[in-house]
């Protein structure tokens, strides 16, 4: 089956085949496998020995997302320390919403920053609202919006941030290991946080923070939480060893990760792999565009992740209906959608190329015959 949905997404056979495998996590030679894997993340986020550290979490993207905001940002009101604290969160999307959601759920006070859904976002707005209220202490920022498909600039916004005097969270979860950024170049950065089943191209079941190892000795134990309280991950590893966890964790994936970073050497890195997504992304767009259909997002504005499609204008369209015909074909895009009016979304991103486009463009023209809502490119 071929995956075109944000992630988990198409993984190279060599991929699932080093994850097959039993692996007890608490063995030492295990525990030094991870410690290496976790040093070749810290370096791929622009990370230096000694100053920043890559932490791993078990579960989905939004776990290490609530993780960091739980670790980095204050409860709206710290008996203990008397200080309270806030999160500005710019409103770009329906994951920029969960953010939001995450963060209240943890008694974090949220302020909300109207933003476009198409467009990036301007970082004059995000200096104008830091500034109006000095008690904010963080922006949480995704960077690659996949409800849209849009790519925010987390080099402008970050240069905001610091001239205000405030820390980021940085959500990449769908941009790292394609989209570029150092966190050696973002002081104002507490925690860049990814997953390992999107860019990198590796399995799901965690979720890694890249962070400062003098916020993580800050912050320990004021997350609320023992399970998302990363200043005792880092903790952990200090008292038992770099590698080792505190509870079981998703040995398969994380081990499977190191070919999946292997690859992504191979290929010649973040840069050769992005280049590769934004020629998945042109074909993508170009292929729509032939079957009559519009993207979300104009060509200029189109990240190179996914895509947001408008539905075809024919009064019996069903979403759900579409994907299982098309997945008859063998090709698979996400079965919900993330705008007001109907659309699609559809990845570029996985171990693809352009021919796998191809195929999956030719896929979704012969189920929009087969079920009737095919419209003529000339009538788009």
């Amino acid at each position: 089956m071929l995956l075109l949905i944000p992630g988990p997404v198409t993984t190279h056979p060599d991929v699932r085949a080093a994850a097959n495998r039993d692996v007890a996590p608490w063995d030492q030679e295990v525990r030094d496998e991870i410690a290496r894997l976790l040093v070749r993340l810290r370096n791929l986020a622009g990370g230096r020995d000694g100053i920043e550290t890559a932490l791993s979490l078990p579960g989905c993207g939004h776990f290490i997302v609530e993780a960091a905001i739980r670790s980095f940002v204050l409860p709206a009101i710290d008996q203990e320390h008397g200080t309270s604290g806030g999160i500005l969160i710019p409103a770009t999307g329906q994951y920029s919403e969960r953010m939001m959601r995450l963060a209240r759920s943890a008694g974090r006070r949220v302020t909300v920053l109207p933003a476009s859904l198409t467009a990036p976002l301007d970082p004059a707005a995000v200096e104008a609202a830091l500034a109006a209220d000095p008690t904010i202490t963080h922006l949480g920022l995704v960077y690659s919006e996949t409800s849209s498909g849009i790519i925010h600039d987390p080099e402008a916004i970050g240069a905001v941030v610091r001239r205000q005097g405030r820390r980021m969270i940085l959500d990449a979860v769908s941009a790292f290991g394609a989209l570029p950024v150092s966190i050696a170049d973002h002081p104002e950065i507490d925690a860049m946080v990814f997953s390992a089943n999107k860019c990198l191209e590796g399995l799901p079941g965690f979720g890694v923070a890249v962070s400062p190892i003098a916020r993580l000795l800050d912050v320990h134990g004021k997350a609320g939480s023992w399970s998302f309280d990363l200043g005792d991950v880092y903790a952990n590893g200090l008292e038992n060893g770099p590698g080792a966890a505190r509870f079981t964790p998703p040995i398969q994936p994380m081990v499977a990760l190191h070919t999946a970073l292997d690859r992504l050497d191979a290929e010649g890195g973040p840069p050769a792999r992005l280049r590769r997504y934004r020629a998945n992304m042109d074909a993508l767009f170009d292929g729509m565009e032939s079957l009559g259909l519009r993207p979300i997002l104009t060509r200029g504005l189109q990240g190179p992740i996914i895509m947001n499609v408008a539905a075809p204008a024919h009064p019996d369209w069903d979403l759900k209906r579409f994907v299982e015909a098309l997945k008859r074909r063998g090709v698979l895009i996400s079965n919900f959608k993330n705008t007001e009016e109907p659309s699609m979304r559809i990845g570029a991103i996985g171990a693809i190329g352009t021919a796998e486009i191809h195929r999956a463009v030719a896929a979704m023209g012969e189920t929009l015959d087969e079920l009737g809502w095919h419209v003529p490119a000339s009538a788009a």
